[in-house]
């Protein structure tokens, strides 16, 4: 994924959904800045949210641990941890760490609300354990531009194109943004590289009194188990590394990351438009014979005259080709939801996009509770930015975009015109590490897990991430959708879980299918569009 802005808001909505190799050169591992006092003393307290939370007897706490590393006298973050004790005491085997992705997925406040419910096969032998990363959700400081994330943030509306392009502007509102940032954040935005993340896991891993560290990530998240599995080669006990990237390009070549995602996206809304071609039932007989003809013919009617939205009467205002293309990204990112996704298409071809615009407004561009933007696509921006090495010339992201217009006719907003922001960033990160990303030999072996057609993190990263960390083991899911684990098929399910629980570990060349039905959502009217968008933001995760 360019890991772009989308991946940190909707691969939540997988995870809500979903829930009901060569071997490389061993390396020495570097040495990382390791925690110098004790590891923190977590008081907990229950937490749960929802009936489900306060069943499963979620529990929260808070790790009071240095900004630095290097110099712990230096400031402070308080980590928001959340914890679902595991169902059946007598036979647990410890705690199992998450992380839903992003970068800036928060997770605590999933497990809050979900419970046990989040991956029932797991609960019963794991503590599971969330904690939302530095600079994100519930942890302080969290990172927060204070923007209009639709007018004044990097994907803000309207997407700029070369036919109307005006460079100085859109290069003025980049930095405008990055100003806003660096005026509402301190000095977490020189901390909050995945490398500190980490740190901060391996100092829980140590307070929760596990030995070794047992831990599921998803997306980025396997990023952040990469770089985990080299700075600590002696401390964990399994890894499953699920929707992988290539971690080495994710750092040192995220142009060819961001135009490689592109390419994903729009190969998957060709593979949407065929499903509904092929059975029209299920898309609620949106696009007839050609559903990719009547999206372009919507997306044009929507540009002459914005399609009203008179039923989603908190924001009835009228849905633009902007609303409709983030939607489709958004929901092309769970095969679960295509079936909504055509529903609100029909229902706009037809003259009511009240159900794009709940989805909209409620699971891609939610308010907090006081009515502002969530910061979610500014921690998204501020991790990224502190450690991947963008290019700094303005002009290649110009010219670059023009370039994706033309290659992604859907789907280049996404890409270079709205990643001009990295280039104007002038704070990284120096604890940030950037590989070699090598698994020791000596460690358990890690399960990377793909899925053939993932379009936010395409199966070849991870392909390249089992070949850099030498010792893990390739799983592939053949299907749609970004990431396999958790409802998409038995046959990974049963794979993944069997190496958690017991270490045992797929055979090599192990290929599953993903089984998932395309089905039309029941009922079909906007009351349905808004419980899902607020399902799917309640299950925020990966």
């Amino acid at each position: 994924m360019s890991v772009r802005r989308r991946t940190a808001v909707v691969t939540t909505l997988a995870a809500l959904v979903l829930a009901s190799g060569t071997v490389g050169a061993a390396a020495q591992a570097p040495t990382p800045a390791l925690l110098t006092e004790p590891p923190p003393v977590l008081a907990w307290a229950a937490c749960g949210t929802t009936p489900e939370g306060t069943a499963a007897g979620v529990e929260c706490a808070t790790a009071d641990l240095p900004m630095d590393y290097d110099d712990p006298a230096a400031g402070r973050v308080q980590i928001a941890v959340a914890r679902v004790p595991a169902d059946d005491p007598a036979t647990r085997i410890g705690s199992l760490f998450l992380n839903f992705g992003g970068p800036g997925a928060a997770t605590a406040e999933v497990l809050q609300a979900l419970g046990d419910q989040l991956y029932p096969g797991l609960s019963a032998r794991f503590d599971i354990v969330g904690f939302d990363p530095r600079g994100v959700g519930r942890s302080t400081p969290a990172v927060d531009c204070r923007v209009d994330q639709v007018t004044e943030g990097l994907w803000a509306h309207p997407f700029p194109t070369p036919l109307d392009l005006d460079p100085q502007a859109l290069v003025a509102r980049a930095q405008r943004y990055v100003d806003a940032c660096l005026a509402n954040n301190g000095a977490i935005l020189e901390h909050a590289s995945t490398a500190n993340v980490a740190r901060d896991m391996d100092a829980l891993r140590a307070s929760l009194g596990e030995e070794q560290l047992t831990y599921l990530g998803f997306s980025y998240g396997t990023f952040l188990g990469a770089t985990y599995a080299t700075l600590f080669p002696d401390r964990y006990r399994a890894l499953v590394l699920d929707g992988a990237l290539d971690p080495a390009a994710y750092i040192h070549d995220p142009v060819a990351v961001s135009t490689a995602q592109g390419a994903a996206l729009e190969r998957a809304l060709d593979r949407f438009a065929g499903a509904c071609a092929a059975d029209q039932a299920a898309c609620s007989g949106f696009g007839g014979a050609d559903p990719l003809a009547a999206y372009d013919a919507l997306l044009a009617t929507a540009d002459a005259t914005p399609i009203p939205a008179p039923r989603f009467t908190d924001n009835p205002e009228p849905v633009t080709p902007e609303v409709i293309l983030d939607v489709t990204q958004s929901l092309l990112y769970a095969k679960q939801l295509w079936g909504l996704l055509a529903a609100g298409l029909a229902q706009a071809a037809a003259g009511d996009g009240s159900t794009l615009r709940a989805i909209f407004d409620l699971a891609i561009y939610p308010e907090d509770p006081d009515g502002s933007d969530d910061p979610g696509p500014d921690r998204f921006v501020a991790i990224g930015a502190s450690e991947r090495e963008w290019p700094r010339d303005v002009d290649s992201y110009l010219r670059r975009g023009a370039q994706e217009w033309a290659a992604y006719p859907h789907f280049w907003a996404a890409g270079a015109y709205a990643e001009i922001g990295f280039a104007l960033w002038p704070r990284t990160d120096a604890d940030a590490f950037g590989g070699p990303f090598v698994a020791s030999p000596s460690a358990p072996t890690a399960l990377v897990v793909g899925t053939t057609y993932d379009m936010a993190t395409p199966y070849a990263g991870a392909i390249q991430l089992t070949r850099q960390l030498g010792n893990a083991r390739l799983l592939t899911m053949e299907g749609d959708g970004h990431t396999a684990y958790g409802g998409n098929s038995p046959c990974i399910d049963a794979a993944t879980d069997a190496y958690l629980i017991d270490l045992t570990l797929p055979a090599d060349g192990t290929v599953c299918q993903q089984e998932v039905p395309l089905t039309a959502p029941q009922p079909v009217p906007v009351e349905a569009a808004t419980s899902a968008a607020t399902e799917l933001l309640l299950r925020a995760a990966r």
